[in-house]
């Protein structure tokens, strides 16, 4: 897939003022400061479409961007840790949920995980979620810069362990660095092959 085009449209506090469109949505989500907005730079190859911040729990809203004019990435606040009160982190909570198990256009949800720590029981709790609820999603390992390949290596074969506690089968896993651009067009040759199974 070619990024032709990559503009932001606007940010919404929750599903029901998220645009009235047909248009397909690829959602994307995480723990905390685990890299979203990197990776929509890197995939859109724009450097400050999404603002990137060394602050846990900066996205606080559900933010819209149109790819080519064709599909929508969407950028969802993320989960577990961050700077602010309990009731807004309950808030993000609502936002999530409500946008993942309502949002018709939702083809498919990309969840992040940090590939330098071992397997954090909030991500696998938040992933048997998906899977209780029939959700489509697949797993990117982000930072893969920051690890050596063996480390790598090792955290995402122990990841999938633990997965496979729970799954008889594992999801779509990709590698990705916003500086090396690793993982940049298998994801973008992934969305692609999404839209086939919706036609």
């Amino acid at each position: 897939m070619v990024i032709r085009s990559a503009k932001f449209v606007a940010s919404y506090p929750n599903v029901q003022k998220c645009p009235k469109t047909d248009l397909p949505e690829f959602a994307f989500i995480g723990r905390s400061n685990v890299g979203k907005s990197s990776l929509i730079n890197m995939l859109t190859c724009t450097k400050a479409l999404a603002k990137v911040s060394q602050t846990p729990g900066k996205t606080q809203l559900i933010n819209y961007y149109l790819i080519n004019g064709e599909w929508y990435l969407v950028d969802l606040p993320g989960y577990g840790y961050a700077k602010v009160s309990k009731s807004e982190r309950e808030n993000f909570s609502d936002i999530v949920l409500n946008y993942i198990l309502k949002r018709e256009n939702l083809h498919l949800l990309f969840v992040l995980i940090d590939s330098r720590i071992e397997p954090q029981d909030l991500d696998i709790q938040f992933i048997n979620w998906l899977g209780v609820n029939h959700v489509p999603f697949a797993l990117v390992f982000t930072k893969t810069d920051k690890v050596s390949s063996a480390v790598l290596s090792e955290n995402v074969e122990r990841f999938k362990k633990v997965l496979l506690e729970y799954w008889d089968e594992l999801p779509h896993i990709f590698n990705s660095s916003c500086i090396t651009r690793t993982g940049r067009e298998d994801i973008l040759k992934y969305i692609e092959g999404v839209f086939s199974w919706f036609e």
